[in-house]
């Protein structure tokens, strides 16, 4: 927590130099100086603005990866690795966000008034297609996955098959133990690249009905279509972000306000993607609470159709293994959390053992 105050108030004073002083506008006028094509110059000054975050945050990684969850245990990364992981992440931004941004501020310059719709568009179908891509030819660049090899487990895994009627067969571990010792499981991908993968850390942890009742959890949200309603909902908050930016884009006060002389299309869109969090920072409790209901159906769903005390026993076997608080404020929790409480999501799990 104290490591994350720091983090804070660094990121708060970074921003305030690049909004308060005339640093973003002499950004923008060293890149414009070497006279590319206007969408050219709009893709780096945005690329650069990324890359140097990227670099300022590189200490608050190191210090996070090789002194706290080095301290606690937790730390399987090595220097190495840590390099490695940074340069692919570097270099797979690059491949993809030159031609995306190139596309996307393509239609800005060349679509009229409603730039802001097609971009909309654009930016769904984009993103449709790295959901797709995901989990078959991005993750496997920095992890490995296997198909789950154990009989017993597959046996029942089977069993919860057909008795939830959810014909699903791709279920991974993936090698999260090459970085750290954390234990999870996530379900990830879309149309015939769906994907329910265990961490093989959680594997070791658990026996075969707990992971079982995971398992169950997990296509709890399949079942409950979560992922698609999540999509919906920032699509929705999407197309009032671009219909908002293609407000502001004419407005002169909006980069006045924020010491920039430069009235472009690529200014506007990075002043936006930097001040809208702080904007709707206050939606964050509205979005956490959809976030806990949402583990609360799945938890139903695993409940009605499996163990629930296999569940209570994985959930308090995995606090226990990432050292996680079980305690936490309400307000924060109310206000931060996108899972529940502990002891708020065991009292649920514990009402379907009283009805069996």
């Amino acid at each position: 927590n104290k490591f994350s105050v720091c983090s804070i108030i660094f990121q708060g004073i970074t921003l305030l130099v690049w909004l308060m002083t005339p640093a973003l506008d002499m950004l923008i006028n060293f890149i414009s100086s070497f006279e590319f094509n206007t969408i050219l110059t709009g893709v780096l000054v945005i690329l650069s603005f990324t890359m140097i975050g990227s670099i300022l945050d590189i200490p608050f990684s190191i210090y996070s990866t090789f002194k706290i969850e080095e301290d606690f245990g937790f730390n399987k990364t090595t220097p190495k690795l840590f390099i490695t992981d940074f340069l692919k992440q570097i270099l797979l931004s690059l491949m993809i966000g030159i031609p995306f941004l190139y596309l996307l501020l393509s239609i800005f310059h060349s679509l009229g008034d409603l730039w802001w719709f097609y971009s909309w568009i654009f930016i769904l179908v984009f993103q449709f297609v790295i959901i797709w891509a995901y989990p078959k030819f991005i993750a496997p660049l920095f992890n490995k996955f296997e198909k789950l090899s154990d009989d017993e487990l597959e046996e029942k895994i089977n069993s919860l098959s057909q008795k939830t009627k959810i014909p699903f067969k791709d279920y991974y571990t993936m090698n999260a133990s090459l970085r750290s010792a954390h234990g999870n499981a996530y379900f990830t991908g879309f149309g015939k690249n769906k994907r329910i993968v265990f961490f093989d850390t959680l594997l070791k942890t658990l026996n075969a009905n707990e992971v079982i009742a995971v398992l169950a959890h997990e296509l709890g949200h399949l079942h409950r279509k979560h992922i698609l309603k999540s999509i919906i909902t920032s699509s929705i908050f999407l197309f009032i972000g671009l219909y908002i930016l293609g407000i502001l884009e004419n407005a002169s006060e909006f980069y006045s306000a924020f010491n920039l002389n430069n009235n472009s299309k690529s200014t506007a869109l990075l002043l936006f993607l930097i001040i809208t969090p702080f904007y709707t920072y206050f939606m964050t409790p509205l979005s956490s609470w959809f976030s806990r209901k949402n583990e609360y159906e799945a938890d139903e769903f695993a409940a009605l159709n499996a163990n629930p005390q296999d569940l209570i026993n994985a959930l308090l076997k995995m606090y226990k293994d990432n050292s996680s608080t079980l305690t936490p404020h309400p307000f924060y929790s109310k206000f931060y959390y996108s899972h529940p409480p502990a002891d708020e999501r065991i009292k649920f799990l514990s009402n379907f053992i009283k009805h069996k």
